[in-house]
């Protein structure tokens, strides 16, 4: 196993709240210093949120370009076989280029101006807590500052979200690490935890525009000891809490019912939020359903989400019906929609699906999507809200939120419906 690396504590981001309203003084503190709430009363308003996917954690389907040169070899599948590939020299100068260009202040001027209120914003562990003897590169913690500078300046607030942990907690490509599911093993949860008390620690400073933490992304509920999983959020929740008592906590549903399986969990914990993802696109099943289908599938999350004992967020959805995105499913993996992946069979082309632009979709597409997005929308609002899956794409339209909004199928103003009453 490896050790992480010795890392000196970063530095923090100090922002001024002397002109803030929210802040209160604690009588408690004999210096009286200012103290904050959470910046955002997740239990009263609702998050609008998107995902900055694939900026500072490579996914090979939101950025092909990337990933090209291996598109025949099965060599390359995510940020570890990149990195280990390229060299940490080559990589670095790649992926600062990358860093530099994909995401920029202009979207999120953009995604305020859509009436968003938060971004999420994937992380690697190795952003914050290098492991060593991995090929990984550092550097994306400026842009991550920047970022955070950005969304103050466009009154937006900003989840963090650790979506790779040493190991990996799922397998998937988004992991960092395509494979085997390691987190568990070794040192790979106290590694954890060092990343999520170093991003804590470098944004406690920050908490009018950092205003949550989620402890890991999508760890793999059924591959993993969730009792293990649950003492992990115990104690990552309190890193994080003691970095800054400001911050919300956002915690995984690991791919279990996030209307009773989490029920008893965490009620004596201040500011615990659920973090559910809702695809209808992963199995054969949910891409043999008619679009009419998906709708009622959506709106029957509204309920269930309206029932949960605490916060919950549909942190993850999207507005396509199909898996035909290139790479989705993996580099060089096709999609079940077509019948291309093992295992499937065909449903309907992937015209103009597996690469192309939200403009150039058929008509039916279009209202399929515009419908679907809607009746999501209508439902995820019932509990705390939402956020989209993704704000940018080279080349796949169902998933293009900037260009969703730009060719009118995600509704503006937010609450305009074409669609009205779907959910009833």
């Amino acid at each position: 196993p490896f050790s992480a690396l010795p890392i000196p504590r970063p530095p923090r981001m100090f922002v001024s709240i002397a002109h803030d309203p929210n802040y209160i003084v604690d009588q408690n503190r004999s210096n009286n210093v200012c103290k904050r709430a959470v910046a955002f009363d997740y239990n009263g308003d609702k998050v609008r949120a998107v995902n900055l996917g694939g900026w500072l954690v490579l996914e090979p389907w939101i950025t092909p370009s990337i990933f090209e040169e291996w598109s025949t070899t099965n060599t390359v599948l995510d940020e570890y076989t990149y990195t280990m590939t390229l060299g940490k020299s080559e990589a670095l100068s790649r992926l600062h280029n990358h860093w530099s260009t994909f995401i920029t202040q202009d979207d999120f001027s953009a995604i305020a101006q859509a009436g968003l209120n938060h971004v999420r914003i994937p992380v690697g562990y190795w952003a914050v807590a290098p492991v060593e003897g991995d090929p990984y590169v550092q550097g994306q913690l400026d842009f991550l500052d920047n970022a955070i500078n950005w969304a103050r300046e466009a009154g937006l607030k900003v989840l963090l979200d650790l979506h790779g942990a040493p190991g990996s907690q799922n397998g998937f490509d988004n992991s960092g690490k395509f494979g085997s599911i390691e987190w568990q093993q070794g040192d790979t949860v106290s590694q954890t935890l060092t990343a999520i008390e170093n991003l804590s620690n470098r944004y406690a400073g920050a908490t009018d525009v950092v205003t949550a933490i989620e402890l890991l992304n999508e760890p793999l509920g059924q591959s993993l000891d969730l009792d293990g999983v649950k003492d992990f959020y115990r104690n990552g929740y309190g890193r994080v809490k003691a970095a800054s008592s400001d911050f919300a906590v956002v915690i995984s549903d690991a791919f279990q019912d996030f209307s009773s399986y989490w029920n008893d969990f965490g009620s004596d914990l201040a500011d615990l939020i659920l973090d559910t993802h809702q695809y209808q696109i992963f199995s054969p099943e949910q891409v043999g359903r008619s679009p009419s289908d998906h709708v009622s599938a959506a709106c029957a999350l509204g309920p269930q989400l309206a029932g949960t004992n605490k916060p919950v967020i549909v942190g993850e959805w999207t507005g396509a019906q199909t898996d035909c995105a290139k790479w989705l499913n993996g580099l060089g993996k096709g999609a079940r929609y077509d019948g291309t992946f093992p295992d499937s069979s065909y449903t309907g082309t992937c015209e103009g699906k597996y690469t192309g632009t939200v403009a150039g979709l058929s008509s039916d597409d279009k209202n399929n999507i515009r419908s679907y997005i809607e009746a999501q929308l209508d439902a995820y609002e019932q509990r705390t809200g939402w956020a989209f899956w993704t704000w940018k794409t080279e080349s796949a339209p169902e998933w293009h939120m900037k260009d969703l909004l730009a060719e009118g199928l995600f509704p503006q103003p937010l609450s305009s419906r074409q669609y009205p009453g779907q959910c009833g």
